[in-house]
């Protein structure tokens, strides 16, 4: 598996890697020198995002040293913004005369899917889910269910970027924070909105475990706007038993009563947010898959990332992953060692 995120997640020195914050409620990605993995000649058309997926997702087939020849599902709530506003732009600009289709091209969400299938030169099952909240725990289920069906292994990720248009967007509807904070202190601060993040995960996915395994998903439910009750209900039928809980919380005041369920339920056992280091975004969960099946590999977390109590101190076999979007769509991740 492999991310690039507004963290050092893509170097190999996790565990001593430095926490990166901002201070103006935007948290983009730390971005790796894409050389060694895509061409100069390509590297020169492609456009950000394009970019952060094919090398997050090049990165997850080298990790897990098995090659694509079988599925790739990704999901995405936006896909490529910044293509999307140059070719709307370009419209208004050129009064839809004479316009570059490039930009147009490469702003459909399945351009990461088909980019990654040309240069693995792969014709296998090619999905990408676009469902706001529940994007990439789509591409988890298609992917889970692919495996159940015969494939051998399957390539599941998902991406998203932000930029200054749609920062300011979102932040007329009360997506982020109107008052400018630390993100390393954005649990503290008890008022609507959050602060924007971007990034990209990618996860290859096999039917047995392997020697380059990180931890199993055996779990996976996803409710769209339920009531406190029934997050409830869930959580204790679904998770009876963890070692630590990674939620979603994110600052917003609004919400934090669902994660206070969650707390509650859990209450003598690590609970480890993670937005504090990727923003929110739509597909946020697939950077909390990643740091959870980190966590289960390696029995420890990034020093500089968490707070000592949030540390573990005992063995981690169990860990549900919670996260919401918004209120909306709410997904539990079951992750276990291996």
């Amino acid at each position: 598996m492999a991310a690039i995120s507004p963290q050092p997640t893509f170097e190999e020195n996790l565990f001593s890697a430095q926490l990166l914050y901002t201070d103006n409620n935007l948290l983009p990605c730390k971005e790796p020198d894409y050389k060694p993995f895509i061409p100069a000649n390509s590297l020169r058309r492609m456009s950000r995002m394009l970019k952060i997926g094919l090398t997050t997702a090049l990165k997850a087939i080298t990790d897990s040293n098995l090659t694509v020849q079988g599925p790739i599902v990704t999901g995405t709530g936006k896909g490529s913004l910044q293509d999307t506003e140059k070719f709307l732009k370009e419209i208004v600009t050129y009064q839809e005369t004479a316009l570059n289709p490039t930009p147009f091209i490469q702003s459909t969400y399945n351009s990461v899917n088909g980019l990654i299938a040309l240069q693995q030169k792969c014709t296998a099952y090619n999905n990408t889910f676009v469902h706001r909240g529940f994007s990439f725990e789509n591409a988890l289920l298609d992917s889970m269910m692919l495996l159940q069906e015969g494939s051998d292994h399957v390539l599941t990720g998902a991406f998203e970027e932000i930029t200054a248009e749609h920062f300011y967007i979102k932040s007329r509807i009360g997506f982020w924070k109107s008052e400018q904070i630390d993100s390393r202190e954005l649990l503290l601060h008890n008022t609507p909105g959050s602060v924007a993040g971007e990034g990209a995960a990618f996860f290859m996915l096999t039917q047995e475990p392997t020697d380059q395994s990180y931890a199993a998903i055996n779990g996976l439910k996803l409710l769209y706007k339920p009531s406190a009750e029934k997050v409830l209900s869930t959580l204790q039928a679904f998770a009876p038993e963890v070692d630590a809980v990674i939620t979603g919380r994110n600052g917003d005041c609004r919400f934090n009563h669902f994660y206070n369920i969650v707390e509650q339920h859990f209450d003598n056992i690590p609970h480890i947010p993670f937005k504090h280091l990727c923003g929110e975004y739509d597909t946020a969960s697939a950077f909390g898959m990643w740091l959870g099946a980190n966590l289960l590999k390696h029995q420890e977390l990034p020093e500089a990332w968490f707070a000592k109590d949030q540390h573990p101190s005992k063995p981690i076999n169990k860990i549900l992953l919670y996260n919401h979007f918004y209120g909306e769509q709410h997904a539990f991740i079951l992750l276990e060692r291996v």
